[in-house]
């Protein structure tokens, strides 16, 4: 397994918590300097707060972890395409990297579904690979939504 890899499979380590507290499985991973600085998965239903995403709750956590909003030379690992909101936080955070899994061709905001992350109006360019992982970062997704159907 490679470095992506690695922290991927933590990111869906997370999202497996979040389906056993019944929210959508989605995880995240904050590193910077090779080290886990952040870490999130979804609870917008736990919270009572639609803007508790995994990327949010990971990206909350980095900046209180090293004292700073701006997670420059971060590299942001998360098992779904980010939405709207996410991208937006991901540029104003100042992310150098996202690494997602699979793709959300409904909300998807890094060019699936709209391109919000590196829209030409944007000042700051993330760096954007997803794929890793897929498979798996889809299983768990459907999987979840199969059950509640």
């Amino acid at each position: 397994m490679n470095q992506d890899e690695i922290y991927m499979q933590r990111a869906l380590e997370l999202a497996a918590k979040a389906a056993a507290e019944d929210e959508v499985p989605v995880g995240a991973v904050l590193v910077v300097n090779d080290e886990i600085v952040g870490e999130g998965y979804n609870q917008v239903i736990t919270l009572s707060d639609p803007s508790a995403h995994a990327e949010a709750q990971a990206i909350r956590a980095a900046g209180k972890a090293i004292d700073n909003y701006r997670l420059v030379d971060s590299t942001l690992y998360v098992t779904l395409e980010p939405c709207a909101m996410c991208a937006g936080l991901i540029t104003h955070a100042r992310v150098k990297r996202l690494v997602f899994g699979a793709t959300d061709p409904r909300t998807g905001a890094t060019g699936t579904a709209i391109e919000v992350l590196n829209h030409a109006s944007m000042n700051h360019k993330v760096d954007v690979q997803g794929g890793i992982l897929s498979d798996a970062c889809g299983d768990i997704l459907r999987q979840f939504f199969r059950a509640r159907r």
